[in-house]
């Protein structure tokens, strides 16, 4: 062992990008790749240690000086091989089936250096990411952002981006859900590629218990939403056939989700979530024909004869109006910028919380839609649903 050390001590103290620990000795061990790779913490240089399981990544980071001895903890007693790779060279330590340190060394083409440096540059880019390259998951290898082995594809990045972002909204609220289960309902699901994924998240990274009822008004997209849950073994997603207007549900509701519900849609399962005393709300609103069709303000008219203008005025004053009902029915409310899986300009998520409001609070809330609806000179679903609240 003190020979294994001297040699790993001397290579490293050569400076290195990446390392790589894999091929398992013990094959109970539960983790089947760590990577050690170069980061800036706070203006210092550390090694930030990905240990990945077939599932999960666990992360923390460690000082430069700690790297010999996490190395020497895992090699090579529990994974037999060890890479290390610097600027232009990659050194290989692996332990045969006698014990004997094997090493090997060999120069990085020049497209390798330049990959490498450019892993670095993303690892470091994402390291903040819920969801991790690395990780095995399968509804995003099914939609084309990973590979098989978990590697973000080059031209899905951006989309890679959206769906975090998504679950860091959802992460930012449940923070502090005290109980280990969470009920949601997913209106208007379609091909719930986010709800999908917003289960794995909650299950396998979160811990929790989840039952996720996704509804949707198309009988191809369910059934083959069922298989799909089926096939993942995602045993606490089911997707039903149904209007969301006079849905009733079977249990209590902690979340309500609804990503691009047309129109009043959206109305209706914000006014369902507010019926049920949901305690979270997370709304992507889609083409809201309703204010659009109905506008009668004189203040407004030389705006107005521009559709696009119009158009998105409506789209603008009613997500400005259902965030005030939902702070009048004691939610605490934010419209969030959130871009798309189709990098639609309907990008702004309504994000609610249900919290204690005082009576002057909601009062005021409702003056302020009073004084919307006067002025646009119309009076949309959401008001006239959540009014009387």
């Amino acid at each position: 062992m003190e020979e294994i050390k001297k040699q790993l001590e001397t290579t490293i103290a050569q400076g290195f990008n990446r390392i790589i620990i894999s091929n398992k000795t013990n094959k109970t061990y539960e983790y089947r790749r760590i990577e050690l790779n170069k980061v800036v913490v706070k203006g210092k240089e550390k090694y930030q240690v990905s240990r990945y399981t077939e599932k999960q990544v666990f992360q923390d980071n460690i000082n430069i000086e700690e790297t010999v001895s996490v190395l020497m903890d895992i090699f090579p007693d529990k994974l037999k091989q060890v890479n290390i790779f610097t600027n232009n060279k990659e050194v290989s330590f692996k332990c045969s089936k006698s014990g004997k340190l094997l090493k090997n060394s060999r120069m990085l083409t020049t497209a390798e250096s330049r990959n490498d440096k450019s892993d670095i540059a993303t690892h470091n880019r994402q390291k903040n990411y819920i969801l991790k390259e690395g990780m095995v998951v399968p509804p995003l290898v099914d939609m084309g952002v990973f590979t098989k082995d978990g590697k973000v594809v080059a031209s899905m990045y951006d989309k890679f981006k959206q769906i975090n972002r998504f679950i860091e909204m959802v992460d930012d609220v449940i923070k502090n859900h005290n109980r280990d289960t969470i009920n949601i309902i997913d209106f208007g699901c379609g091909k719930s590629y986010l709800t999908f994924i917003l289960y794995y998240y909650l299950v396998e990274l979160k811990g929790k218990k989840v039952n996720i009822v996704g509804l949707d008004l198309k009988e191809d997209v369910i059934k083959k939403c069922n298989q799909t849950a089926k096939k993942y073994g995602y045993d606490g997603l089911v997707f039903e056939l149904g209007d969301i207007n006079g849905y009733k549900s079977d249990m209590p509701v902690d979340m309500v989700v609804t990503l691009h519900a047309c129109d009043t849609a959206t109305d209706y399962a914000l006014y369902n979530a507010v019926k049920w005393n949901a305690t979270y709300i997370m709304s992507v609103p889609c083409c809201q024909h309703e204010m659009n069709k109905s506008i009668a303000s004189d203040t407004l008219g030389p705006m107005m004869k521009y559709g696009i203008i119009k158009e998105r005025t409506a789209a603008l004053a009613t997500d400005a109006l259902r965030g005030v009902m939902l702070e009048y029915c004691g939610y605490k409310t934010q419209l969030l910028e959130f871009v798309d899986l189709a990098h639609s300009p309907k990008n702004i998520l309504i994000r609610a919380v249900k919290t204690n409001v005082t009576k002057d609070k909601k009062e005021k809330s409702l003056e302020e839609a009073k004084t919307m609806c006067e002025f646009f000179g119309v009076e949309p679903t959401i008001v006239s649903l959540l009014k009387n609240k």
